[in-house]
């Protein structure tokens, strides 16, 4: 007894891809028998005790189980628990069709003794996923398409090759035998064709989420006020547009978009340093349970040895430029055109303020023209999900950075703070054509005059996407790929552009990373950050107004 119950954690963890093997295998039988000639003598049997009907029936519904079993061995090597279900109603009731369709008692017994052999496994597949959410991989459906259009190529040669003898019954019994089998082989592949349709246009669903409803968003500012760990861009959560998974203490939230089948996290967990990586195994083990696609966007160097201890492939996205608040000035040669900017802009009227999230709200019409006003300027429409959009609900909770010229406002960026004053950062940075030139850089000298002031130990720039990636020849594909864009991609996006006015400013330049499962779903999951953060592809498309 000690024994089985040690083998217990090895059998169901080898049960998922064995049965997926085994129902493989069934459904090719299936899709093979249903393709190939009768056995004459049996066949002459079941006709003496069967309608005509019942025969052609059972033949035409085998051909088409053995396609869903095909496809339900998908299910089961994702350890589907409706799978498992599913697969067993189909053995059991394709073992019975076996009989009727030919007296092939071989069938039925294989059959029967894999359902049986399925049942106690019910643990080993624990996702609570439903069919239709069922990811089916391109390759996948093509591996089906081969194994159907096999099984008609293999009922063509043997329609071929077989001999019935020279009685004309037999003749007339061949005869309609290759009508039965080219009529179930059809229905196999009309049934393919079917699931390939709903996999093109139905199987990206959403999958539901289980547990912790979303909370009011006093319980993530109660977090946010007090975390220990947090980082500028935790503030993302006050957006309105992610999901929550908190710990047991109510102290560590995780936050997190979904896209499809793919669960994105912004960030790391915010909260308590030492609830961090139990919240990480919850959340992969709640996407997985959906059999979702989990990953995590936005990683910083000290986040990796909790994702390393998931078992995640980690990529490098760019680098941020972080400027430490004690020791920078504007003195001296290297920054003598930063400050003339800043003093040029001074003499010239502009003053600078930061407003409390408590008088913001006066400040809306104002801000909402400067925000259009940008906007009809560049590309897309509002962002969401890695970046901030102009929504007065969320912008009346940050304090804004304003910038008045004539007694106008004229520019504005909204202040991403944090509770531990280890770096502040900018969220929207928005404003309009007039007043003196070079405002942001007025704007972003006087940010950092405030910053230390409010104790701040540094400002942190954001990311210059895709910089600082290897092209070795050793280096990963992904890196090689990136920095290819980095490099000769200025017409997609202003790369090294976006770098140089950062580095005026002589930040320490940190990486930034995305992690997934496997490396080859990295790609997958950045085009969902993209949409997410764009808006769909609508926005994404979206080129500025003339």
């Amino acid at each position: 007894m000690s024994l089985l119950s040690d083998l217990k954690p090895a059998t169901n963890a080898a049960a998922p891809w064995t049965a997926a093997l085994l129902t493989l295998a069934a459904g090719v039988m299936l899709l093979a028998s249903a393709a190939t000639p009768s056995e004459p003598t049996r066949f002459v049997r079941v006709m003496q005790i069967e309608p005509v009907l019942l025969i052609e029936l059972s033949h035409f519904a085998s051909s088409v189980l053995g396609l869903l079993l095909v496809m339900l061995a998908f299910g089961l090597r994702a350890r589907l628990g409706a799978a498992w279900a599913a697969t067993i109603v189909v053995l059991l009731v394709a073992a019975p069709l076996s009989l009727v369709k030919g007296f092939i008692w071989e069938e039925t017994t294989i059959l029967t003794a894999l359902a049986v052999m399925l049942v106690p496994f019910r643990r080993a597949f624990p996702r609570t996923a439903r069919l239709t959410r069922m990811e089916v991989t391109p390759g996948w459906l093509l591996s089906a398409v081969c194994l159907v259009a096999g099984a008609g190529l293999l009922g063509v040669w043997s329609f071929q090759h077989a001999d019935y003898g020279e009685m004309p019954w037999w003749e007339v019994m061949a005869d309609e035998d290759a009508a039965r089998s080219l009529r179930g082989w059809v229905g196999a592949a009309m049934a393919l064709l079917a699931v390939g349709v709903w996999r093109l246009l139905a199987s990206a669903a959403t999958p539901a989420i289980v547990g912790d409803e979303d909370p009011e968003f006093q319980r993530v500012r109660a977090i946010l006020a007090n975390a220990e760990v947090s980082k500028p861009t935790s503030n993302l959560a006050l957006l309105g547009d992610k999901r929550f998974l908190f710990s047991a203490s109510g102290d560590t939230f995780l936050m997190f978009g979904v896209r499809g089948r793919s669960w994105i996290a912004m960030g790391p967990p915010v909260g308590r340093r030492d609830e961090r990586l139990e919240l990480l195994w919850q959340f992969r083990e709640l996407a997985d349970s959906h059999a979702a696609r989990p990953g995590f966007y936005l990683l910083e160097a000290d986040d990796l040895p909790d994702i390393v201890e998931l078992g995640f492939a980690i990529q490098k996205l760019g680098e941020a430029a972080v400027t430490p608040l004690e020791d920078f000035t504007i003195e001296g040669t290297k920054r003598g055109n930063l400050r003339r900017a800043w003093r040029k802009a001074a003499e010239e009227g502009a003053t600078f303020e930061v407003v409390p999230p408590e008088a913001v709200e006066a400040l809306i019409p104002d801000l909402q023209r400067i925000s259009d006003e940008w906007l009809a300027g560049h590309a897309g429409g509002e962002k969401g999900f890695a970046l901030g959009g102009f929504h007065p609900p969320y912008v009346q909770q940050f304090p804004v950075a304003v910038v008045r010229w004539e007694g106008r406002i004229v520019a504005f960026a909204t202040l991403w703070p944090v509770a531990s004053l280890s770096a502040f950062s900018i969220d929207l940075m928005r404003y309009v054509e007039e007043g003196p030139r070079r405002i942001m850089d007025y704007l972003f000298v006087e940010l950092i005059q405030w910053g230390r002031e409010q104790g701040y130990a540094a400002f942190d720039f954001g990311m210059a996407p895709l910089s600082g990636l290897d092209d070795r020849p050793l280096a990963p594909m992904l890196s090689r790929v990136g920095r290819l864009i980095f490099d000769r991609g200025e017409e997609i996006y202003n790369f090294q552009g976006v770098r140089g006015y950062k580095d005026k400013y002589d930040p320490l330049w940190q990486p930034r990373y995305v992690a997934a499962p496997r490396k080859w779903a990295i790609p997958l999951l950045m085009a969902d950050v993209g949409l997410l953060t764009s808006g769909g592809m609508a926005n994404l498309a979206k080129r500025p107004a003339k």
